[in-house]
């Protein structure tokens, strides 16, 4: 059984977090605009017939809630903190760790890493299979932009192990597999690999929101 602590542990900008997360109020018009130009990229890419770069779209996108509902998770078993929260002005949160801005941010950072790959997996980059050259690469930026909203003070870390200095953790666990795992719908030898590869996560996804979410109450 966790050991837990009472709710005034908690700090306060983890209380803030809290606050916003699906607070009506918070929204705002953009959302709809930012909203229009993603199915418009979207839309795009499906009129070019490169349903591959959609899929590896969708699963940073979907790999990313993956990551922000173990987060939310984390802050009910320790009843401290999440691994990450964001605060600050936001068009609308949906967890304590994840705001509107962020979720179309990862919906559009898969296409991109799609369209950087070279059409021959085989092809080396910096002495490196180019797919993990170019996650590795997104990944490092990833964080370099974690580092400048943490020092804006609207993203935040609590725990000393999930923090300066010790990055790598959040390189590799925030993010690379993320790409890597874009990497491996966007590479399926068909569409059906494809989205069936794609699907796992969705399904995991769906399940753990009812239990934790719906069930449990936590997210």
């Amino acid at each position: 059984m966790p050991l837990t602590l009472p709710l005034a542990e908690r700090p306060e900008v983890i209380l803030e977090a809290q606050r916003l997360v699906r607070d009506p109020a918070q929204f705002k018009w953009y959302a709809v605009s930012l909203l229009a130009i993603v199915f418009y990229i979207y839309a795009n890419e499906v009129e070019r017939g490169r349903l591959d770069i959609v899929a590896a779209g969708l699963a940073v996108w979907l790999a990313d809630w993956f990551n922000e509902i173990v987060n939310s998770v984390i802050l009910e078993l320790t009843d401290r903190s999440p691994l990450w929260a964001t605060t600050g002005p936001t068009a609308y949160q949906f967890l304590v760790g994840l705001n509107v801005e962020i979720s179309f941010q990862f919906l559009l950072g898969g296409i991109i890493f799609a369209k950087l790959l070279p059409a021959d997996r085989t092809t080396k980059v910096l002495g490196l299979p180019n797919r993990l050259t170019y996650a590795i690469g997104l990944s490092l930026l990833s964080v370099a932009v974690e580092l400048f909203l943490h020092e804006t003070g609207t993203f935040h870390w609590d725990y000393w192990w999930w923090n300066t200095p010790f990055v790598p953790l959040i390189v590799v666990f925030g993010y690379l597999w993320f790409y890597l795992y874009a990497a491996w719908v966007f590479d399926a030898p068909d569409q059906r690999a494809r989205w069936r590869r794609l699907g796992g996560l969705a399904a995991i996804n769906v399940v753990m929101a009812l239990v934790f979410g719906v069930g449990l109450g936590w997210l």
